[in-house]
């Protein structure tokens, strides 16, 4: 085991493993902070580019409470979860995030974006048009001239991404390492579609109790149900490899 304060090194990735403001803090100068979940986490021997994109990523957190048991289990710790709708809260606090124009969100298409902008404007958080980008469908290797130039315009502090999980994370990766300056980029993923309702509402506490995976799969078997069954994988990944990135297959 690997630790240093409110860190793990689990995988080969450098976690997080404090709370939701310590999180922010460490982001908001600037950095990519990235929320793995256990069934994309499961793929870091075989996704070159994912592993990377976690590798160099500057913050992780604990989001997925499959690897917080199955760690806490193996090598007899006690670290906690910090879930990325926990994240989400707790930064859409921030008066940096709230102020107009300070934060530049990508969504997931259109359709998320509407109902992600409505419900950010009944919590008071303007989002003008411009500070919203619609990703693409991004293929193995991302390249995004638009997204690129759109957030050199307009300097945002903070760049928001809201795309699946395996994606969001090398994008994240993408603009960290192409951008002329460096914000913070948060990849929360589907964390903002829980409170918007573009995704299955998850209660505050199904997700302090790790059950946000069940309100997914009961919403959508067919979709989620496979995609959760296959996190069983990160188990022997973890008893093997611990702290240590696993080789690449």
């Amino acid at each position: 085991m690997s630790s240093d304060g409110n860190e793990r090194r689990i995988l080969g990735v450098k976690f997080y493993t404090g709370d939701a403001r310590g999180a922010i803090e460490r982001i908001s100068g600037g950095g990519l902070l990235v929320v793995p979940a256990a069934p994309a986490l499961k793929d870091i021997p075989l996704n070159a580019a994912y592993r990377e994109a976690l590798v160099n990523a500057d913050v992780a957190i604990t989001d997925s409470g499959f690897m917080v048991l199955a760690w806490n289990f193996i090598e007899r710790d006690s670290i906690r979860r910090l879930s990325g709708l926990e994240y989400l809260n707790e930064l859409l606090k921030q008066p940096g995030v709230r102020q107009p124009g300070n934060t530049f969100w990508i969504m997931a298409g259109p359709a998320s974006a509407q109902k992600n902008l409505d419900w950010l404007a009944e919590q008071g958080i303007e989002v003008p048009a411009d500070c919203v980008y619609n990703a693409p469908m991004y293929g193995a290797k991302i390249e995004d001239a638009e997204l690129l130039a759109r957030l050199e315009q307009r300097r945002a502090r903070h760049v928001i991404v809201t795309v699946g999980g395996g994606t969001q994370e090398r994008l994240g990766l993408y603009l960290k390492r192409q951008l002329s300056y460096l914000p913070a980029i948060h990849c929360i993923g589907a964390a903002i579609a829980f409170l918007s309702g573009d995704q299955v509402r998850i209660p505050g506490w199904a997700d302090k109790l790790y059950l946000g995976w069940f309100f997914r799969c009961l919403s959508s078997p067919q979709r989620y149900v496979p995609r959760y069954w296959s996190a069983q994988q990160l188990l022997p990944l973890l008893w093997r490899y611990r702290s240590e990135l696993p080789v690449r297959r």
